[in-house]
């Protein structure tokens, strides 16, 4: 267990400069996000400004920014990222608390190096890899983190040679996963059980992504395990976590509605699981060049004891129900200390 401690940044308030939003299909999770960080900031040692960037892409006014915060959901208008992002000059950190693509994929991140201002999170390198599940496996399998079986299929290759597709996918055995591969929050994602199912699944994900992942099921049903990752170059793992569900996998609707998921801090599994998951997680997390903060997703097969690393996710969820929060509030770290700690973070020379 580690316990928190209060960070303290001086007298002058820091000026931190809030993204929230985004393009993609987790922009009302975002939202969310952004509330619960908006008042978990000590008002004392930070001055927040937040604005919205809407799902075309748009930076949104102050007026407007506060109103989509407000109400849960973004207008369209605004002004191009690209035209505003100067607005962000003369900040100390920014925390860019945007889910998946044109957010936590290094794009937001590469403007925000371009422009020398410190941010929350993942750099360029880290944010890239994370979010293309392809490139992240094939850097965990270069350091031996266990991981099911998978193949890369792209778009290309659908559209020219199906059979070579349907006869990778099928050499992994059913039921198996196809997945875009750098979407988040499960969208897109097919459980396939026969091979009368695939093409529809993979149409579903190229529909999607120009690069696919099929992914072979682990034997018997596994459970879930979580752990959260908190620092840059000595980052600390926190209590692992398990989520319960009874849908097939924890797919979209799952993940989002109320009731449909259970949270189980400390999981209950045994001392050695616990700290091999913690163990793996921090290796992960070194070897794709994280920083800040990331929430690593792992697969436990009881009957067999084994793990499998399922995907690491660099800027999770932010509510304060949320898993990532919940990890280290475990810990003995509040929500506030734990806003408070990645802002921190934010300036710590690497």
């Amino acid at each position: 267990m580690f316990s928190a401690r209060c960070v303290r940044l001086g007298a002058v308030k820091k000026r931190i400069l809030l993204l929230a939003g985004g393009q993609s299909g987790e922009h009302e999770v975002s939202l969310s996000s952004a509330r619960s960080v908006l008042g978990a900031l000590p008002q004392d040692r930070f001055s927040v400004t937040p604005v919205v960037i809407s799902k075309q892409g748009r930076w949104l006014p102050a007026s407007a920014s506060q109103q989509a915060l407000e109400s849960g959901a973004a207008e369209e208008g605004g002004e191009l990222m690209l035209h505003e992002a100067a607005r962000a000059e003369g900040y100390d950190v920014v925390f860019p608390l945007l889910h998946g693509p044109m957010g936590e994929d290094g794009t937001v991140q590469g403007l925000l190096t371009l422009a020398g201002i410190p941010f929350v999170g993942s750099g360029v390198l880290g944010s890239a890899v994370c979010m293309d599940k392809i490139m992240a496996k094939a850097v965990l399998a270069s350091c031996g983190v266990p991981q099911v079986a998978y193949q890369l299929a792209t778009r290309p290759e659908w559209r020219e040679e199906p059979q070579r597709v349907i006869e990778r996918a099928t050499a992994l055995g059913f039921p198996l996963f196809v997945k875009p591969a750098n979407l988040g929050s499960s969208v897109g994602i097919s459980k396939v059980r026969a091979a009368g199912d695939l093409s529809s699944a993979l149409d579903l994900a190229f529909s999607l992504d120009r690069r696919v992942i099929l992914e072979a099921m682990t034997r018997g049903k596994p459970r879930e395990l979580e752990v959260g990752v908190l620092g840059n170059d000595t980052p600390l793992a926190s209590p692992v976590g398990e989520l319960r569900f009874d849908a097939e996998f924890y797919d979209y609707h799952t993940k989002y509605t109320e009731g449909e998921a259970s949270m189980h801090i400390p999981a209950d599994v045994p001392r050695e699981v616990a700290a091999r998951v913690r163990e793996l997680a921090i290796t992960a997390f070194q070897a794709l060049d994280c920083a800040g903060l990331a929430r690593v997703d792992f697969f436990y097969v009881e009957e067999s004891g084994e793990l499998y690393l399922n995907e690491v996710n660099t800027m999770p969820g932010f509510t304060t129900t949320s898993m990532y929060p919940k990890l280290w509030e475990a810990a003995g770290w509040s929500y506030a200390d734990l806003v408070t700690r990645l802002v921190e973070l934010a300036t710590e020379e690497r």
